[in-house]
C-alpha cells in the first residue's frame, strides 16, 4: 500500500514542529548582524554573560548601541561592575515587541540576571516595564526611584518565545549594579557565605581548617555548594560522630575545583570531581538537571540548588537544601531487586506493584536519593508518541 502525496508535507510539518522545540540561540551571532551593537556584544563576551544567555531557555536581552555604551565606559567601572550593570539588561522572561505593548495594567516588574546573582539586595535586581502613552515603553530599575532610565527603540531579533533582543535607548542606571565590585578572589569566602544564610557551614570550614583549601582554589576556579544553616543544624548529630579526617573530607566534598555558572550546571550534566577527590578515593557526585532545577546526586542523597550566593567567574557559590553525603563515608541506599512477574500478570504490572528499596540504614528519609530523573525521558517519549500518532492518523486518512 502506498502513501498518497499529501502525507509528505504533513510529516515535514510535524518534524519541523519537533525540531523547532529544541532550537538553540546564540546571542553573539544575533548581535553580530548589527554593527551598532558591537561594543555591547563585546562586553557580553568578556564578562561571560553571552554564555549564560545562550543557556537560558526563555530570556530578553536589552541591547544598548555603541553610543549608549560609551556613556557607561566613561564611568571607568571595573569589568566585574560592568558585568553587574549588563546583567540588569537581561530579563528572565520573554518580552517581544508585541508583549511590550500589551502589558496587563500597563506596568509589570520583571527579574533580571543581576537579581539571580544573589548580589542585588531587596528588589534592586528588578526592572519595571511601563507601557506609556503614544506607544512608548519605558524601563526603570527598582532602585532608581522609579526614574525611567531608557525607552524601547525597536525589536532587533526575536525567536518566540525563546529569546527576544530589543534595542533600548540608554543604559539602565542602578546604584546597586554600579557599586564597586572587586574580583572574586578579593572576597572573603567564609564571610560571604555567613552573610547569605550559610554561617553554620562557613563556621565548620574555619574550625576544621578546610577553609584554606577552598581559598587556595578560588583564583583557579571554584564552585561551592553550601548547605543552609537550617540544614547544617539538623545534620550536626551525624557530623559529630565523624572522625576529624572524615569531617574535613565531608566539607571538601562540597567544593568543585572548577568554575560552573548555573547555566553550565544545567547543560553540562555528569560526574563532578570535588576537592576531596584523591586518587582511588573518588568522592564524586553527579549533576543532573530536572527542568530548571539542578540536582546533585551522591548515591546516598540528592540535593537541589536553591539559590545563588555569588556567581563571578572564577568563583560560584550556591545554596543547597541538603548536606552532600559521599558514599565513601555514608552507606548508600541498596538497589531494589528485580521484581518477578506475578502469575497471570504482565511483568510491567508486577514491577509497578514492587516495593522500593529499603533505605532504613541511610538516615533521615529526606536524605534519600531521588528518582533518577526519568521524568524527562518520559516527557520526551510522550512527545515522540504524539508526533507518531498524528502522523499515522494522517497517513490512514489519505490511504
Amino acid at each position: 500500500m502506498q502513501l498518497s502525496p499529501p502525507v509528505v508535507p504533513t510529516l515535514s510539518l510535524l518534524l519541523l514542529l519537533f525540531f523547532s522545540t529544541t532550537h538553540a540561540h546564540n546571542i553573539t551571532r544575533m548581535l553580530a548582524k548589527h554593527p551598532e551593537f558591537s561594543t555591547f556584544n563585546h562586553y557580553l563576551t568578556i564578562t561571560h554573560l553571552a554564555g549564560e544567555i545562550n543557556r537560558r531557555q526563555t530570556i530578553t536581552v536589552c541591547a544598548v548601541d555603541n553610543a549608549g555604551m560609551s556613556d557607561l565606559l566613561a564611568k571607568h567601572l571595573s569589568i566585574y561592575t560592568i558585568k553587574n550593570v549588563l546583567s540588569l539588561h537581561i530579563f528572565a522572561d520573554y518580552f517581544g515587541a508585541k508583549k511590550l505593548h500589551q502589558i496587563t495594567g500597563g506596568s509589570t516588574l520583571t527579574a533580571t540576571m543581576f537579581q539571580a546573582t544573589g548580589k542585588a539586595p531587596g528588589t534592586s535586581g528588578y526592572v519595571n516595564i511601563t507601557d506609556m502613552k503614544g506607544g512608548r515603553v519605558g524601563f526603570a530599575p527598582e532602585d532608581n526611584d522609579g526614574t525611567l532610565s531608557a525607552v524601547y527603540v525597536k525589536s532587533v531579533d526575536e525567536i518566540p518565545y525563546n529569546i527576544s533582543v530589543i534595542h533600548i535607548s540608554h543604559i539602565l542606571s542602578s546604584p546597586e549594579a554600579e557599586a564597586p565590585a572587586g574580583a572574586p578572589s578579593d572576597h572573603n569566602l567564609t564571610s560571604l557565605m555567613a552573610k547569605q544564610g550559610c554561617k553554620a557551614f562557613s563556621d565548620l570550614l574555619r574550625s576544621t581548617g578546610a577553609e584554606e583549601t577552598f581559598t587556595q582554589n578560588v583564583d583557579g576556579g571554584l564552585t561551592v555548594f553550601c548547605p543552609t544553616d537550617a540544614v547544617i543544624n539538623a545534620f550536626m548529630p551525624k557530623y559529630k560522630n565523624l572522625t576529624n579526617p572524615a569531617k574535613v573530607s565531608l566539607l571538601m566534598y562540597h567544593g568543585v575545583p572548577v568554575y560552573n555558572s548555573l547555566g553550565m550546571l544545567r547543560s553540562n550534566n555528569g560526574l563532578m570531581n570535588t576537592l576531596a577527590t584523591e586518587g582511588p578515593n573518588k568522592y564524586d557526585f553527579t549533576v543532573q538537571n530536572d527542568g530548571e532545577d539542578v540536582k546533585l546526586e551522591t548515591k546516598v542523597v540528592t540535593a537541589t540548588i536553591k539559590g545563588t550566593v555569588l556567581d563571578e567567574d572564577p568563583l560560584a557559590v550556591y545554596k543547597i537544601d541538603k548536606v552532600l553525603l559521599p558514599r565513601e563515608l555514608f552507606k548508600a541506599a541498596p538497589a531494589a531487586p528485580a521484581p518477578k512477574a506475578a502469575k497471570g500478570k504482565k511483568t510491567t504490572e508486577a514491577a509497578a506493584e514492587a516495593p522500593g528499596p529499603d533505605v532504613s540504614d541511610v538516615g533521615d528519609p529526606a536524605d534519600q536519593t531521588a528518582d533518577e530523573n526519568g521524568s524527562g525521558r518520559i516527557r520526551d517519549g510522550w512527545f515522540v508518541t504524539v508526533i507518531l500518532s498524528l502522523f499515522l492518523g494522517t497517513t490512514m486518512a489519505f490511504v
